[in-house]
């Protein structure tokens, strides 16, 4: 894990930290950590490197002044890339804006060809530099941007592969330039598609409500965000996985589709349900405990209720109490029959269909007539877990107290 924290206004250890505990809830553990901030001096010698060979130059332009020079190529109908005119100044006019105060920032000279690549998931690309603006490796407070440092890195560190969004493709053919300046080769590159709402507009990486933290907090379970980050725009269908490991055994960049990835909170929603509908009780037991909720009977009566695991709190209270009956005025002669026909413990997932048989035959009540009632009274709830299941585990002289 790589901490680009050459930006010192808006590197904040805390912000540090939330990555960490966010990957660490993801089922990640970076081997080893490598922050930026302790690596200027290989960036600096690649910078010398640079500099020497004639590919990185200064410039003294202002912003406004650049912005005035973007304007003036639009209005003549060019691209509003730079002109390369601090590559024409004089010793004087360095002189003069030194003089003036001015500290350059630095630009790296692109060879203004095209630059090919092969990309695991977009196949062959083209990235004519010529049409690029040289772009600014170094600010004019001596602070690095992220190009410069991250290529460094990468040939240090012997990055393998760059993943990322397809909207950085024309930096790849930019850093492909820079590896080879450096005389290195460049990783591969896997450009996958964007992420979307159901509608197909843009989601931004920003976006509060889809950030790991607020996942993690709204209850999610960090297979289903996993996997929901991982397969959605993908060929694969989405189902509930286990772990990391199976996920990663379902995963290859010929799954990933060149449309847009297109994010749908319901199917999120649906996937984290499934996946605890499937929980086994040995994956479930630590985390039961911080409720005070412990028995694989009550987790296998409860799961497949549930839509978040915390919903196993209020589900439990089913079993333990307090429940308060719900018993309609032209059901009460139905439940007082039901009570005097309840049958003797032990119970077992037969109790539940040999009561409600011997009630069919009692009264002149079926199907839901029959079902609705017993459990309002038992259970207070029109819905929930099957009452062949939760029969054994409330037990008989508490089923009595909620039928009286």
């Amino acid at each position: 894990m790589r901490f680009d924290d050459t930006d010192k206004e808006r590197s904040k250890e805390k912000y540090a930290n939330a990555i960490k505990q966010d990957l660490a809830w993801l089922g990640i553990e970076p081997d080893l950590i490598v922050r930026q901030s302790d690596r200027f001096a290989k960036y600096d010698e690649a910078r010398d490197k640079l500099i020497k060979m004639g590919k990185l130059y200064p410039c003294y332009e202002t912003g406004d002044e650049l912005d005035r020079a973007r304007s003036r190529a639009r209005a003549m109908g060019r691209p509003p890339i730079y002109n390369r005119a601090a590559l024409e100044l004089s010793q004087d006019d360095i002189k003069k804006y030194e003089d003036e105060g001015r500290k350059p920032h630095w630009r790296y000279r692109l060879d203004a060809k095209p630059v090919t690549f092969d990309d695991l998931i977009r196949g062959e690309q083209v990235v004519n530099t010529a049409s690029m603006s040289d772009p600014v490796l170094i600010r004019g407070d001596g602070s690095y941007l992220y190009t410069l440092p991250s290529v460094v890195d990468d040939i240090d560190l012997e990055i393998s592969h760059i993943i990322r969004g397809e909207d950085h493709v024309s930096n790849s053919g930019v850093q492909v330039e820079i590896f080879e300046a450096l005389g290195a080769k460049s990783p591969t590159f896997a450009h996958h598609n964007l992420l979307t709402d159901v509608e197909g507009k843009g989601l931004s990486k920003r976006l509060g409500s889809l950030s790991l933290s607020s996942l993690r907090d709204q209850g999610y379970e960090a297979i289903a965000v996993a996997t929901m980050a991982t397969l959605t725009g993908t060929s694969v269908s989405i189902e509930p996985l286990k772990d990391l490991d199976e996920l990663a055994e379902k995963f290859d960049f010929s799954i990933i589709s060149r449309g847009p990835a297109r994010y749908d909170e319901s199917e999120l929603d649906s996937l984290n349900a499934r996946i605890l509908h499937v929980m086994t009780y040995e994956t479930a037991k630590s985390r039961l405990e911080q409720f005070g909720i412990e028995g694989e009977k009550l987790w296998l009566a409860l799961r497949e209720n549930l839509h978040r695991f915390s919903d196993i709190k209020d589900l439990a209270k089913l079993i333990s109490g307090p429940v308060e009956p719900i018993i309609a005025s032209e059901d009460k002669e139905f439940i007082e029959l039901a009570a005097k026909n309840l049958p003797s413990e032990p119970y077992d997932e037969t109790s539940w269909g040999q009561w409600t048989s011997s009630l069919k035959s009692l009264s002149d009540r079926k199907g839901k007539r029959l079902f609705m009632p017993l459990r309002l009274a038992l259970t207070g709830l029109e819905h929930g877990p099957e009452l062949k299941f939760l029969l054994p585990l409330i037990g008989r002289k508490e089923c009595l107290a909620r039928l009286s």
